[in-house]
């Protein structure tokens, strides 16, 4: 089932006798966060997974190998090297396989490796999605065709806030994706806990999520799920603050002619700067808030016999 995917003994263990598995991303590490935030913040959300019942399997590329499940020596060089780690997403994996190089693994690729692996759910930040002006670039993350064609749920809060969530959410349903809010009808917005437009449907418990994830392994869908977790109320960032540095960032990007795999990386840092690091505290606390409950919809799913 793992296609040469590199287990770690801990996730080769737990998968083998049916136990609780969540996938942890990468880019998060190499480019989402500044050095030594994004180790501490790596580790401690491997620790959080353990502490909500399930074993956690950062996914990365290391030397050309797949790998789920990474050493703390293995995450503090990803979060060391950090932007000289390749960005990899889906259609990156088989160039740096074969140039035997490292990769950090975007959400798409993420996802892909961890269903290779037989991992069904997995926590992030925020799914990428139709950046701003995408009808005249067509910038559309490959995150969103993964979700598609991937029986993953990433329980994230929501689609990154300098996207086109509005856009987001219809391509989500074209590609037959579900969004499940989580105590909420409300689809968040990273940083914050109300975009203005609705999820697809809502589920009030853990016991509910697992449900649906259960489900989706038992039958051939063929796709995923994206599960939605408002950054909880006592961290959501200003709205106002927000939307002015987006905005900035924004412009600078277009600008400076910062396109393709680059654009996201470059606004999360530079609204980082533009929030004096309001925006990176928000960060840190919604990927724990989504670890905590991914590792708990793991360890509620009823493996099939």
């Amino acid at each position: 089932m793992n296609y040469n995917v590199k287990l770690s003994d801990e996730v080769r263990e737990a998968l083998a006798l049916g136990r609780p598995v969540i996938a942890l991303e990468s880019t998060i590490i190499a480019h989402g966060m500044p050095y030594p935030q994004n180790v501490k913040t790596a580790l401690a959300c491997e620790r959080l997974a353990r502490t909500h019942g399930a074993v956690p399997a950062t996914i990365a590329i290391i030397g050309g190998q797949l790998c789920a499940g990474l050493t703390e020596e293995q995450i503090e060089y990803l979060g060391r090297e950090g932007r000289n780690v390749a960005k990899v997403s889906r259609r990156d994996i088989p160039y740096i396989m074969a140039k035997g190089a490292d990769g950090a693994t975007t959400v798409a690729a993420t996802m892909f490796i961890a269903s290779l692996a037989g991992i069904k759910v997995f926590a992030t930040g925020g799914i990428g999605g139709v950046h701003r002006g995408a009808e005249t670039t067509m910038d559309i993350s490959a995150d969103l065709t993964e979700l598609g064609r991937t029986p993953v749920a990433v329980v994230c809060a929501g689609a990154k806030s300098v996207l086109d969530i509005g856009l987001t959410l219809e391509y989500l349903e074209t590609q037959g994706v579900p969004v499940v809010g989580f105590r909420t009808n409300k689809m968040p917005a990273f940083y914050t806990r109300d975009s203005g437009y609705n999820t697809s449907c809502r589920c009030d418990s853990v016991e509910e999520l697992s449900d649906m994830v259960g489900a989706m392994a038992n039958i051939p869908m063929r796709s995923g799920m994206v599960i939605v977790n408002p950054i909880p109320k006592e961290f959501e960032a200003d709205e106002d603050m927000i939307d002015r540095a987006t905005t900035k960032a924004l412009r600078e990007a277009e600008k400076n002619g910062i396109t393709g795999r680059d654009v996201t990386p470059f606004l999360l840092a530079r609204i980082a700067e533009l929030t004096e690091g309001a925006s990176l505290k928000a960060n840190i606390a919604l990927v724990y808030n989504n670890v905590r409950l991914a590792a708990s919809v793991a360890a509620g799913v009823i493996q099939p016999d």
